[in-house]
């Protein structure tokens, strides 16, 4: 079966919601300090027009499953962007789409001039970490920038080098 990704559209809002809010408390990512409670939740569309951001939805069968996007890192040094928001519900999980998605993410990061990408994730992430370290993504010691998810406890970073 083969997947689509293309950038959010507005009457995907609900759908990226229900990945959201469905995939975060599996890994206990519930309450103050997770995303899962941000504002721009029930609001994706608007939220990546902004410069600097996009976001992209992977549809399976027609049906949104997954999503992930960059934006600025909010509170970071200028240059760098955070991946956002990347989940999967499982019927997503083990096509290959985690690398797409990442692939794409980190190619519209450097086409909008970011140096660097920095994400956040949890203990029990361990797929989607494996995942970041054969993009060359590094663990950091603490977190970075100011986005208020201070429920995270795992912190990559990578350079995102000039492609010719």
């Amino acid at each position: 079966m083969g997947f689509v990704l293309r950038p959010i559209r507005p009457d995907d809002d609900a759908a990226v919601a229900r990945v959201i809010r469905t995939v975060m408390p599996e890994y206990g990512a519930r309450g103050a300090g997770f995303a899962i409670n941000d504002p721009e939740v029930d609001a994706m569309c608007a939220a990546y027009p902004a410069p600097g951001s996009a976001y992209f939805v992977l549809e399976l069968n027609g049906e949104v499953v997954g999503g992930g996007g960059v934006g600025p890192l909010w509170g970071g040094e200028e240059g760098t962007c955070e991946l956002r928001k990347m989940y999967f519900l499982p019927a997503a999980r083990g096509l290959g789409a985690g690398k797409a998605l990442l692939g794409r993410c980190i190619e519209e990061a450097r086409a909008r001039g970011y140096r660097r990408m920095y994400l956040e994730t949890l203990t029990g992430m361990d797929a989607a970490q494996r995942l970041y370290e054969r993009f060359g993504f590094t663990r950091l010691a603490a977190p970075l920038g100011a986005t208020g998810h201070f429920g995270c406890d795992r912190w990559y970073a990578v350079e995102l080098e000039e492609r010719g």
